[in-house]
């Protein structure tokens, strides 16, 4: 692999038999040669852009849409249910994978899912009787008082 995010100078590593061109560099964009997603923009200096607005929209577009298909499908998990997330949103995935980063898609799907248990969780405590914090009865961060030494 030839790492040149953020280095002036092209670094070779060779790991597991794995190599990757530039554009396939930290994660930031697809593993595969022959994909679609969203390519990187190197800079003068061997760094590389950040996505713009408009690209940036247009993966939480797909995002959204691929979600969307997930909850018709009753599937919360795509990266464990990954086959069936494949037959279910097939048009949809592909969209996202198209418009996002790898690095993106596989945050974004991982979130899904910690939301998902986050939201189970919080309905669980409701039903033992817990009760939720308000802003002020939080108080300002620290445990127990006025901070000391302000």
């Amino acid at each position: 692999m030839t790492v040149s995010y953020f280095l002036h100078k092209p670094l070779t590593i060779t790991f597991l038999d794995i190599s990757l061109d530039q554009n396939t560099i930290m994660g930031w964009f697809s593993s595969s040669s022959d994909s679609k997603s969203v390519v990187a923009k190197p800079t003068s200096d061997g760094g590389y852009i950040a996505p713009d607005r408009k690209e940036r929209a247009l993966c939480w577009e797909g995002r959204d849409a691929f979600f969307a298909c997930l909850e018709q499908n009753n599937i919360i998990d795509s990266i464990r249910q990954d086959e069936k997330a494949k037959k279910a949103c097939p048009k949809e995935l592909q969209m996202f994978e198209k418009n996002c980063a790898e690095s993106w898609f596989t945050y974004f799907k991982k979130r899904r899912v910690m939301e998902h248990q986050r939201d189970l969780t919080l309905k669980r405590l409701e039903g033992e009787g817990a009760q939720g914090m308000t802003s002020s009865a939080a108080g300002n961060g620290s445990f127990g008082g006025t901070p000391q030494g302000r």
